[in-house]
């Protein structure tokens, strides 16, 4: 029988023809959006139909159903189960009309929960005629609930022999064709619902995303780290070189930033006595967009006292190791046709090794002067942007940046960056012209930054100022002096290893993504 609800719903208005009981649309593309006259006719069909169930005394928008089980669960429980064989088990499913194939007196329905499909076959005599005929007013697209008896048809096909149904939720927009599907990928990003439900592998993305972060977390978790938020709205931005987003605090009157990393925070925190902190959170930067930068993105940063950047070295790779176990069981993975190897160690070059090797530029042994010369022999500079202020370290770093990272595949720290390019880490103690600092690559693409951490307040303050003076002097990326830390860290800071992690492009990695886009649920958009 038909489950009904007394109906309390406002009465809907429409009119118009048939809908076939096919997907509607007539392709991926142009179509997907249904707009037009082809979208309105369809749409005022469903309404024509909801306004009947309505007439009907069901109320096609009920407030709870009880659900017993989802599709996974009784394909595993009954995978044993023979063809034509019935049981004497009753189950509850739920879940959105994916197909809808009428035989007169058979109606088959796959219906599609969080965990996959399971088909429903409903049989007049069951039923009854009144309550088999309202299945003339389902679409695919409506959400209903099935009770009855678990089975396997002669086809092998396992199956719920309804006893009663439910509409929990009659559709009034229909869906993509299922044939084309969604092919654009701006249309996709702009409806995540909609390509959620007509691509079912974009759900399983953001599950390996989400227990990828569980993972995390319990790693950080056992190894005595305690998670602390960290403001988002902040009255100084710093951390990290990047152009903030600014916004108005009324209630105060003045200008405010959204946090571009957590970093000064945290080590406050360190300070206060809080040897091992982290937080997954997220930063926002006022700079450029492409596959792999979104302007708000997902990472989990930590500091642990008394560690410096080799024990960050191998809290990575060890932290990697786990959460890809966790999540697919396996360290070696294909991302994009390449296979990729994340079990430790990982593989350890320097900056001036990694620079010589892909360039032939010997620059641990040259001056500024000298690197100029060579790269303009080269014709290395026609790619740079080379300035008269620039220090020998910028030069290195801009060489890495265009002709070495996507050259680097496999899971490597690059270290021993140059001093000019973060105020915030201890000088390298085997070489003043360094810092102790890495950044893992992967496919050619920087998952990371770690320090050992800068804790000596009198250099610390200088090298702020000098930021400051930089950002003043017109340095977008440059930060201000935030005296809020420089007191903490006077007050003295443990020797600290810190470590930032994109959670982000992790999820890229662990899913075989190619873009950021596809890996965070709603990406940002322009306005189209």
């Amino acid at each position: 029988m038909m489950d009904t609800e007394k109906n309390n719903q406002p009465e809907n208005k429409g009119g118009g023809q048939g809908e076939d009981n096919a997907n509607s649309g007539k392709n991926g593309q142009s179509n997907s959006s249904f707009v037009g006259n082809d979208e309105n006719a369809l749409m005022q069909e469903r309404k024509k139909k909801l306004e009947e169930m309505i007439a009907r005394g069901i109320n096609p928008y009920p407030y709870s159903y009880d659900v017993t089980h989802k599709a996974a669960e009784l394909k595993d429980k009954y995978i044993g189960l023979a063809q034509g064989a019935m049981t004497n088990d009753s189950t509850s499913i739920a879940g959105r009309i994916m197909a809808m194939r009428r035989m007169g007196k058979v109606t088959f329905l796959d219906i599609e929960d969080q965990t996959g499909r399971m088909q429903a076959y409903l049989q007049r005599s069951d039923l009854g005629d009144e309550n088999y005929s309202i299945l003339k007013l389902l679409n695919i697209g409506d959400i209903i609930g099935v009770k009855g008896k678990v089975f396997r048809t002669d086809r092998g096909e396992l199956s719920v022999k309804a006893e009663q149904y439910a509409s929990l939720c009659k559709s009034i927009r229909p869906l993509p064709d299922q044939y084309y599907g969604l092919k654009d990928p701006e249309f996709r990003y702009r409806n995540r619902s909609i390509d959620m439900i007509m691509n079912p592998g974009v759900s399983e993305v953001f599950k390996k995303r989400s227990q990828a972060i569980q993972s995390m977390r319990s790693f950080l978790d056992r190894r005595g780290f305690i998670e602390i938020e960290t403001p988002v709205l902040q009255p100084i931005y710093g951390g990290a070189s990047a152009r903030p987003f600014t916004t108005k605090l009324n209630a105060f009157n003045m200008e405010v930033y959204l946090g571009i990393s957590p970093e000064l925070y945290l080590k406050r925190l360190v300070v206060g006595g809080i040897e091992r902190v982290f937080t997954i959170c997220k930063n926002f930067r006022n700079e450029g967009v492409d596959k792999t930068h979104n302007p708000e993105f997902t990472m989990m940063e930590c500091y642990a006292a008394y560690m410096d950047y080799n024990d960050m070295m191998e809290l990575t790779e060890q932290m990697y190791a786990r959460i890809f176990n966790d999540v697919l069981g396996k360290t070696k993975v294909n991302y994009q046709g390449t296979e990729l190897d994340f079990t430790p160690p990982w593989k350890r070059v320097t900056m001036y090794d990694s620079v010589s090797e892909h360039t032939g530029i010997d620059v641990a042994n040259m001056t500024k002067e000298q690197i100029k010369a060579e790269t303009e022999r080269m014709d290395y500079n026609k790619q740079m942007t080379v300035a008269e202020e620039d220090t020998k370290g910028s030069l290195v770093e801009e060489l890495f940046k265009i002709y070495c990272e996507k050259q680097i595949i496999q899971p490597t720290f690059i270290t021993d960056h140059p001093k000019e390019s973060t105020p915030l880490c201890k000088i390298h103690r085997d070489n003043p012209d360094l810092i102790e600092r890495f950044e893992p690559f992967v496919f050619g693409m920087e998952i990371g930054n770690a320090y050992s951490e800068l804790n000596n307040p009198i250099v610390q303050r200088r090298l702020l100022e000098e930021q400051d003076r930089a950002r003043i002097a017109g340095n977008e990326e440059a930060h201000p002096i935030d005296e809020a830390f420089l007191m903490a860290i006077e007050y003295g800071m443990p020797p600290t290893g810190g470590l930032g992690l994109g959670i982000d492009r992790m999820a890229m990695l662990l899913t075989d993504s190619r873009s950021i886009r596809d890996v965070i649920a709603f990406p940002f958009m322009k306005l189209g």
